[in-house]
């Protein structure tokens, strides 16, 4: 039942986000670019729950989002799964406690996202390869996501943590004889 009202308040969460980053952030960019919450959202669901609801999850929102806002279907969603897969094995070697490696893995993962739905842009629609321009818009994205990590560390950790618990743990019944 619990893991239940967790899989409700995650979507809730998704769509309460899908508000903020399309209208709450469009207001407060940094020289025209917005933070990707998605990408943190996503990275969280991976680390804290596991690869396959990260996987899961990022290939769901990632078409959603597709559905909504991009000019081609299936590219978020490819690269989130991937963000929410390579999650696991990120919190398999370094430990989610820490606030620095929270926001490394924040800005690799943006870093990862942004590079592969630039690389599907280029190759889709033949466009001009700009590496100045990319890595301006790279840079600014890392940074505002990674300020954001900063503000939201406590409640990431602490949600993360409760939602932790009731997935990854195991119940063990030994029987004695």
């Amino acid at each position: 039942m619990k893991k239940i009202i967790t899989a409700i308040g995650i979507i809730i969460t998704f769509f309460i986000i899908y508000f903020l980053q399309s209208n709450f952030f469009t207001w407060f960019t940094i020289n025209g670019v917005m933070p990707n919450l998605f990408v943190i959202f996503v990275l969280w669901i991976g680390l804290f729950i596991g690869k396959k609801v990260g996987l899961v999850c990022g290939i769901i929102f990632g078409i959603y989002i597709d559905f909504l806002i991009g000019k081609s279907i299936g590219m978020s969603g490819v690269m989130l799964g991937l963000i929410g897969l390579l999650a696991e094995y990120v919190d398999k070697n370094f430990s989610k406690d820490s606030r620095l490696t929270i926001m490394l893995m924040i800005a690799v993962s943006t870093i990862i996202y942004e590079i592969g739905m630039y690389a599907f842009q280029v190759i889709r629609w033949s466009i001009n390869i700009e590496i100045l321009t990319f890595l301006k818009i790279l840079l600014i994205e890392s940074l505002f996501n990674v300020i954001l990590s900063i503000i939201l560390y406590p409640i990431i950790h602490k949600l993360g943590s409760l939602v932790e618990r009731q997935f990854k743990t195991k119940t063990i019944l030994t029987r004695y004889y």
